[in-house]
């Protein structure tokens, strides 16, 4: 691989030239934050119940701080690259609007509920009433639904023409698609279980997608990753691990002491000596609590943009090369990979296992579960007078024009997958015959 092809700034579809003050690049960050579908995210779950009177992050919010770090990154991660390499191309400088909106893109595909959402929709194939269609796919379609995935969905959510929408769907460029796809490989790839980066539907996309950003075939099915998607990744580890542990202390889950002990972890008594110095001292003069945690949250990813920077610029020679990599998480020094394990195991134990956040999966694998047995059942049976009326409220958008089973599920899959929380919750109540006065 080489960079001038991984930063392709041409787009599916062919747009009209016209000056503009912004790169490809920022276009394609402007394009999303200004979209229907992102606006959307701010009434998705990441982790706890949309906010009440302690405001913690949602997916939009969440996206957008991805999008900050991711940013960062990239951009002290090509400087160190054009430093080093006299002969990179100048290019690489726009790594960081790049990257900023890949990270921008990477939940769109995540249904309502978050994780429990996804899992609601896969159950319903894998164990639940959605079995029947089990013979009315083939293999590869069966493993898209038994295994759903919402890095698949983002992609087909961006570049799929949906009815009375123009081709190419958002027609970002090249570069930034293929920064998005984590896991370059279809769910036929790895039978029955999730991680895969997109459907069958999207296989005509992908393939223009490698072929214009020149990324290999490794085996046949599975493609070398793009470097950037690296870069994406580490944006999102370290923002989710770290946000989630001071939302959790806004929620009193977790002790201020408790937080402060795991996020000062993350920094190292020798290197980062200086760091420490001028916590110490914005400690003296800052009493307030939750003021102190942030400032100790943004001290700690500010750090681990640097060094994640720095291994990134350390291994890019090799990512041109294909070869494949663990996250650039744990290539850090073993003191900072151990700070992150016990970051997770810390949010395992107690974020994630706590009864508000088990509350509100368990609503959505209801909800979700419900809503797509009531709507697969009526694409299966669209006669009756109940599922003529259910099929009625699918917008026209997502409206199936195909005789074939796994794209009609698929649209019914894209019109949930699209739901905000309120919504999929309220749709539930109404089919159910539940007032808001029962509740």
């Amino acid at each position: 691989m080489n960079w001038e092809q991984l930063f392709n700034t041409s787009r599916p579809l062919s747009s009209q030239s016209r000056e503009d003050v912004r790169s490809q690049f920022q276009r394609d960050f402007d394009r999303l934050i200004f979209s229907g579908p992102f606006r959307r995210l701010q009434n998705k779950t990441q982790v706890f119940p949309l906010p009440g009177s302690v405001f913690v992050h949602n997916r939009l919010t969440h996206s957008l701080e991805v999008a900050s770090v991711g940013r960062s990154i990239g951009h002290s991660a090509a400087q160190l690259i054009l430093q080093s390499d006299s002969n990179a191309p100048a290019l690489i400088a726009e790594a960081g609007a790049v990257v900023a909106a890949a990270c921008l893109a990477h939940d769109l595909g995540n249904p309502p509920f978050g994780h429990s959402g996804e899992e609601a929709i896969s159950s319903f194939f894998i164990s639940g009433e959605g079995q029947y269609f089990r013979k009315m796919v083939d293999d590869w379609e069966w493993n898209d639904l038994v295994a759903f995935e919402g890095n698949a969905n983002a992609l087909r959510l961006l570049t799929h023409r949906f009815n009375g929408r123009r081709e190419g769907g958002f027609n970002l460029t090249y570069a930034t698609l293929a920064s998005l796809v984590k896991y370059p490989w279809p769910s036929i790839a790895n039978p029955g279980k999730a991680k895969y980066g997109f459907f069958k539907s999207e296989v005509p996309i992908w393939s223009e997608i490698s072929s214009k950003t020149g990324m290999p075939a490794i085996d046949g099915q599975r493609y070398a990753r793009h470097p950037l998607v690296y870069l994406v990744e580490a944006a999102d580890d370290i923002s989710y691990l770290i946000m989630d542990v001071e939302d959790a202390h806004k929620l009193r889950i977790l002790e201020t002491a408790e937080v402060e002990h795991i996020l000062r972890s993350f920094l190292h008594q020798d290197d980062d000596k200086p760091m420490l110095e001028y916590l110490d001292k914005i400690y003296r003069e800052v009493t307030d609590t939750n003021e102190r945690i942030a400032y100790l949250r943004a001290t700690v990813i500010n750090n681990l943009v640097r060094h994640t920077a720095q291994i990134f610029a350390t291994v890019s020679e090799k990512l041109l090369q294909a070869q494949t990599m663990p996250p650039l998480v744990k290539q850090l020094d073993s003191h900072y990979t151990t700070a992150f394990e016990q970051c997770r195991k810390l949010s395992f134990e107690k974020i994630y296992r706590h009864p508000s956040v088990v509350k509100i999966e368990l609503t959505g694998f209801n909800v979700l579960g419900t809503l797509l047995a009531e709507f697969a059942n009526a694409i299966s049976n669209p006669a009756t007078a109940y599922n003529k009326k259910l099929l009625s409220l699918i917008p026209e958008q997502f409206a199936s024009r195909s005789d074939s089973t796994y794209e009609k599920l698929r649209s019914v899959i894209d019109f949930l997958s699209g739901m905000t929380d309120l919504y999929a919750m309220q749709l539930y109540r109404d089919l159910k015959g539940i007032s808001v006065f029962d509740s």
